[in-house]
């Protein structure tokens, strides 16, 4: 798999010889969650340490966080890998998070203030550029952006922590990035009816235009082709620990 050892180097970016463990898992992370190496990447251990300058011990015990987090894969002898989702566990994590982000919205709406609206509109900013350039991959990415800055003033930290996971899982599939760039502005109508009722403390709006949206996400994935090697067939067991 040369070509997809690559992808993942390339992108690897160390400040210094000897980075810490939490600088390594940290970068990783970055990695995966930018959508730039693809579900089923190999990440070479032996390589991955001589970016960092590090033995093998620490990138080992950054990818065992990264496995827990869903992010990465273990073969007892074939190494690590970008984590595949079969197509119905990637409509299931879309489930989850519209799940925790009603129940985070709820609670925000009531709760926020000028700052919170002043980061929402910062990050509708940026994703509406990312719209004007048609740019799928910082849709992905500003488009997170904006749901986490809707859902921050809840101030539950589990639950945004288990919503900021759920969504972490499907980033490395970057499915929106294969749906039709219609589709695409069709989701981000709704993003601008969000930051509306959400400035204006509107929760009935805020939580039926965050429904519709969720619904209307789900469909999309519909469109997204099954058979470019992103996903895991059903029934393939290669979450090995």
């Amino acid at each position: 798999m040369p070509r997809n050892r690559s992808v993942l180097i390339a992108r690897l970016v160390s400040a210094q010889p000897g980075s810490s463990q939490a600088a390594i898992l940290a970068e990783l992370r970055r990695c995966l969650l930018d959508g730039g190496v693809p579900p089923g990447s190999a990440i070479p251990l032996d390589e991955v340490a001589a970016v960092f300058g590090v033995s093998r011990i620490p990138v080992r015990e950054s990818l065992k966080t990264l496995i827990g987090e869903g992010l990465v894969e273990h073969r007892p002898n074939l190494g690590y890998t970008v984590a595949k989702l079969t197509a119905a566990e990637l409509h299931e994590m879309y489930l989850v998070r519209g799940v925790l982000e009603t129940a985070a919205l709820t609670a925000a709406v009531t709760t926020a203030g000028p700052v919170d609206d002043n980061s929402a509109r910062e990050a509708y900013a940026a994703l509406q550029q990312a719209v004007i350039d048609r740019d799928g991959r910082a849709y992905h990415r500003e488009s997170r952006s904006f749901h986490m800055a809707l859902v921050q003033p809840c101030g539950m930290r589990r639950l945004l922590g288990m919503f900021e996971s759920a969504w972490n899982i499907t980033e490395p599939t970057q499915p929106m990035t294969h749906v039709p760039e219609a589709d695409r502005e069709v989701l981000h109508r709704d993003h601008d009816k969000m930051l509306a009722a959400f400035i204006a403390r509107d929760s009935v709006a805020l939580l039926d235009v965050a429904r519709e949206h969720h619904e209307r996400l789900r469909a999309s994935l519909l469109t997204v082709p099954q058979h470019t090697g992103l996903f895991a067939e059903p029934g393939e067991d290669i979450r090995f620990r």
